[in-house]
């Protein structure tokens, strides 16, 4: 049976041993196919999280308003943003070294949050590593008005935007940061080595 035409659509992807699940919210452009969405996470974690054997990981593509919904809700931000990330696992969870994977996992809830260890977060054998949403509406605007790129300054096409979103998002939830100077350097020259692969 055909989904509604007013209906979200979900799809379940595998990359390698990756598994995204994908949501498109009913009346969101597609600028970018399914498959290549699924394709740059799978890069991202390919690069972020080889010492998990697989895992799964979440991306709702959507609209200003529900990223500001989010935003404030979760950030106590005012106003949309392009992409938000959801983490299920502490960074710690992750080696930055090289990307070369797992150094400890936390087998019992972790942080001040409570969130759950790694146990806690396995869908069908697969390690639930967390949830990016992102603003379609957001990535169109900012490409097509040169406010894109990792400088907001870049005038490129919305596919482009919406790769470097998928890019950071998944970055993030496997512990990368850009708060410190020497974090957002790393995590910059990181994206742009994916993104260029991803070009080619």
């Amino acid at each position: 049976m055909a989904p509604a035409p007013d209906a979200d659509r979900s799809r379940r992807l595998y990359v390698r041993r990756w598994r995204i699940d994908l949501t498109r919210r009913d009346g969101t452009p597609k600028v970018l196919t399914d498959r290549a969405i699924a394709r740059t996470a799978a890069a991202a974690l390919d690069a972020a999280a080889k010492g998990f054997a697989s895992g799964s990981l979440a991306i709702v593509l959507t609209d200003d308003a529900e990223l500001a919904e989010l935003n404030a809700e979760h950030l106590g931000k005012h106003g949309p943003t392009d992409v938000l990330s959801f983490p299920m696992l502490e960074a710690e969870a992750f080696a930055r070294a090289g990307g070369s994977g797992i150094e400890r996992a936390p087998a019992a809830p972790v942080g001040g949050g409570g969130r759950p260890g790694v146990a806690a977060h396995q869908r069908g054998g697969r390690i639930h590593l967390g949830d990016i949403a992102i603003s379609i509406e957001r990535a169109i605007e900012q490409a097509e008005a040169g406010r894109g790129g990792q400088t907001s300054d870049v005038q490129w096409s919305p596919a482009d935007e919406l790769r470097l979103l998928v890019t950071h998002g998944t970055l993030h939830v496997c512990g990368w940061d850009h708060a410190e100077d020497a974090e957002e350097a790393a995590m910059r020259a990181l994206e742009r080595r994916l993104l260029r692969r991803a070009s080619n």
